[in-house]
């Protein structure tokens, strides 16, 4: 895992990515993706991420994340 960091890392200072657009990049996708582990419940996606219930719902709206439940088929 950490070389696979390594090497994303490497490709987006090559690609001229910013910071912020990194960190803003990996928080979407990484909220996404609890929030499907979660089926959608955002309580239950806060606590695996370890944040606060409010804090996920501002950042769900501040990332335009639809929040809605998703069920698995």
């Amino acid at each position: 895992m950490r070389d696979q960091l390594e090497n994303l890392v490497g490709q987006m200072v090559e690609r001229g990515i910013l910071f912020d657009e990194a960190v803003t990049e990996f928080e979407k996708k990484f909220i996404k993706r609890m929030l499907d582990r979660a089926n959608g419940n955002q309580s239950r996606a806060a606590r695996l991420l370890g944040i606060h219930r409010n804090t996920l719902s501002r950042k769900i709206g501040q990332y335009k994340i639809d929040g809605r439940a998703r069920r698995r088929a």
